[in-house]
């Protein structure tokens, strides 16, 4: 079976197109949202979700990204995890290309990159840069060679999270997760994929501090943790 890990904060006029089509996916599977505090009235609409088997659990406060997936993966019962965003810029027809390593055998954990040629919205050059050199900055602490280490699009054997101990509130997990797998010489893949992006007034919510974090996060869990 498949867990797929949804936070949420503040998408209620998304999350409910994004249960849709992750429901349409051809595996047998669990999904677990996580309402990280939302006020926009998206509770309201998981409320509803709930009722057609999906796990909601919620968070009162806002405590980020990193905290709302340990409280999914605390609750996953499938062999293999996938972390899915709720804004519809990742879309889950993909997932049977990102499980294939998995299921075939070849890999440990698998990563949605939007830097392998899939077909993608145009939108900011410095979003582009940014990725691309945090990337190259946390590949030369981890020895890899990713295209693309701040996917969403993580997909991994349910026993690693056995084995590592996340600590990131917010967008750091990316980095620590990265960190993590690769002291642990997971076999990693990178499966190319398709990327929607928000513009910032569409509702996109990560922005420059949360690069200065990542930075900082690189150093530490390379020297430090």
């Amino acid at each position: 079976m498949i867990s797929v890990v949804i936070p949420v904060f503040n998408e209620r006029d998304t999350i409910s197109i994004l249960l849709d089509k992750v429901r349409a996916t051809p595996f047998d599977k669990e999904i677990i949202v996580i309402d990280d505090g939302s006020t926009d009235g998206t509770r309201d609409v998981l409320a509803k979700e709930a009722e057609r088997g999906v796990r909601v659990i919620l968070h009162e406060i806002n405590q980020g990204k990193g905290a709302a997936l340990r409280t999914g993966f605390r609750h996953v019962q499938g062999d293999i995890v996938i972390v899915q965003d709720a804004d519809l810029e990742y879309n889950p027809a993909e997932y049977p290309h990102l499980l294939e390593p998995i299921l075939d055998g070849r890999a440990d954990v698998v990563y949605g990159s939007r830097f392998l040629g899939g077909p993608h919205r145009v939108l900011y050059f410095w979003h582009y840069v940014g990725n691309r050199f945090l990337t190259l900055l946390s590949n030369m602490t981890t020895n890899l060679n990713l295209t693309d280490m701040e996917t969403c699009y993580k997909v991994f054997k349910t026993e690693i999270l056995q084995r590592i101990e996340l600590r990131s509130d917010r967008f750091g997990f990316e980095v620590e997760f990265t960190a993590k797998v690769a002291k642990l010489r997971c076999r990693i893949y990178e499966t190319p994929i398709s990327y929607s992006g928000r513009s910032y007034l569409e509702g996109k919510k990560i922005g420059w501090r949360d690069g200065i974090a990542a930075l900082i996060h690189i150093v530490r869990y390379r020297f430090w943790d």
